[in-house]
């Protein structure tokens, strides 16, 4: 059983990073973007979309692994830690639906505003982001809140 749980454990720690990793990117990929000529600009886009495509998918593991190891460990489900990250993890599940891909389809518009379109996904990123580095404050301090 031990065992198991050290795996669990290590699916999810593995899952956080590549949830949380790659939006370290996307930071930069933005300011690529701010600049792209059209030709490039394609190419940043996707790269982009695939990455928020990886988050997604790696959110998936991460909260079934989340459950698995609160489970194995024996955590109630109404310990405060655990309701907090289920509060933050909805929101920002609801926020991803509408932070990205609305504003990525729009940079095909070319009556669009690129410069606003920037700032505004580079906000997007940074939120979604503390939104991501609070859920795995509240998983590795398992802060007693109330």
């Amino acid at each position: 059983m031990i065992l198991l749980y050290k795996f669990l454990l290590y699916i999810h720690i593995l899952s956080a990073i590549a949830s949380i990793g790659p939006f370290f990117v996307l930071i930069f990929l933005v300011r690529r973007i701010r600049t792209a000529q059209p030709v490039e600009l394609n190419a940043y886009l996707i790269a982009f979309k695939s990455a928020i495509r990886l988050v997604k998918h790696m959110g998936h593991v991460l909260v079934v692994s989340g459950i698995l190891v609160a489970y194995a460990a024996g955590y109630p489900w109404n310990t405060s830690w655990i309701v907090a990250t289920v509060l933050i993890m909805a929101s920002s599940i609801v926020f991803l639906a509408r932070a990205f891909s609305p504003k990525l389809r729009k940079f095909a518009d070319p009556a669009s505003d690129k410069e606003d379109l920037v700032r505004r996904l580079t906000r997007s990123v940074w939120i979604y982001l503390a939104l991501l580095l609070i859920m795995l404050w509240l998983m590795v301090a398992k802060p007693h809140l109330w």
